[in-house]
């Protein structure tokens, strides 16, 4: 059984986030291994992981580390597989790990997750395998419900312990979830979906057409607000069951990418604008997931490493476009 993803953690003190990744990967029954090596003090070990491990199979890369967390960003530059990175608060509550992750150089992504979320950079590496292999992606929603139905146990133990004189409950009927992994692809079915929230992220959007074009990738684009049209925007998500993943872009509170994550099982990559406060209010809203629906975050308008990211992992099975992105890669460099 060889792996399919391997983890790479920063060194041994990372080993407690990596443990929620292994967790994961348990459950849903993926093959992984998992190496320590530091980027700054072990950087030809690094570079022997990774490449070893693509002659060996692996197709999804995880770099867990801390403060200057360059760890990621190092496994990125010797592969063409999707990476994962996982910042770790060690120092200042992660965020420097956090930024170290995501804001990677253009055109070298790394699908950054929550600071210490080895839970959801696990279940983003599932997504990204899911993307051609159903009984993966089956599992995947078979986990997604479980989460589902923790939350309602949640609410009934708390409702059980409530006394208040003028507590007033109005019952609820909800909907049941239903997710399929049904798909029926045909040629002329995009394999992208790109939404922007609002047209003020249109120059953003533009950056991420322009590169999946020139990557010979199929998309659908749509701006649309989950809080102005959510009805609208509910549709249209449930519309694109056939596309392989999302690209969500927006700025502020960034509901856009949150919304996706809850209404599909696929891997949703998301693209922070900058209106307000550098961009650092959309980062931390899109970054930061809570555990079950995770956003593989790049860096504040970086488009193009949101459309190479999705290469990376459309990629994995699919020569044309790996060949396509080794191409641009090298170009740049």
């Amino acid at each position: 059984m060889k792996p399919k993803v391997m983890i790479i953690l920063g060194s041994g003190t990372d080993y407690r986030i990596a443990e929620k990744a292994m967790n994961i990967f348990e459950e849903l029954r993926i093959p992984y291994d998992l190496k320590v090596a530091s980027a700054h003090r072990t950087h030809e070990r690094v570079k022997s992981i990774v490449l070893d491990s693509v002659r060996n199979g692996v197709e999804v890369f995880m770099g867990i580390a801390g403060l200057s967390a360059h760890l990621p960003g190092i496994i990125a530059a010797k592969t063409y597989q999707p990476v994962v990175g996982v910042p770790v608060d060690v120092k200042i509550g992660g965020i420097d790990a956090l930024f170290a992750c995501s804001q990677m150089p253009f055109p070298v992504p790394v699908a950054t997750v929550g600071i210490d979320r080895g839970e959801n950079g696990a279940l983003f590496a599932a997504q990204i395998l899911g993307t051609y292999n159903q009984k993966i992606r089956a599992r995947i929603i078979k986990l997604r419900e479980e989460c589902y139905e923790r939350v309602e146990r949640d609410e009934s133990r708390i409702i059980n312990n409530m006394r208040g004189n003028y507590y007033s409950p109005i019952k609820i009927i909800t909907p049941e979830t239903i997710w399929t992994t049904k798909e029926e692809m045909t040629d002329n079915n995009p394999l992208v979906s790109v939404v922007p929230g609002s047209y003020s992220d249109i120059k953003v959007t533009k950056k991420v057409a322009m590169f999946l074009d020139r990557l010979g990738i199929s998309y659908d684009l749509n701006v649309i607000s989950p809080i102005r049209y959510p009805e609208r925007f509910q549709k249209y998500i449930e519309d694109m069951e056939t596309v392989k993943l999302f690209i969500a872009i927006s700025g502020l509170s960034a509901h856009v990418s949150g919304a996706i994550a809850a209404l599909t099982d696929k891997p949703v990559i998301g693209v922070p604008c900058a209106f307000k406060a550098y961009g650092l209010d959309s980062l931390f809203s899109m970054v930061n997931m809570p555990p079950g629906a995770p956003v593989g975050t790049v860096g504040i308008e970086n488009g193009g490493n949101a459309a190479i990211l999705a290469a990376e992992i459309l990629g994995i099975k699919n020569e044309k476009i790996e060949t396509k992105v080794k191409k641009l890669r090298g170009w740049i460099y």
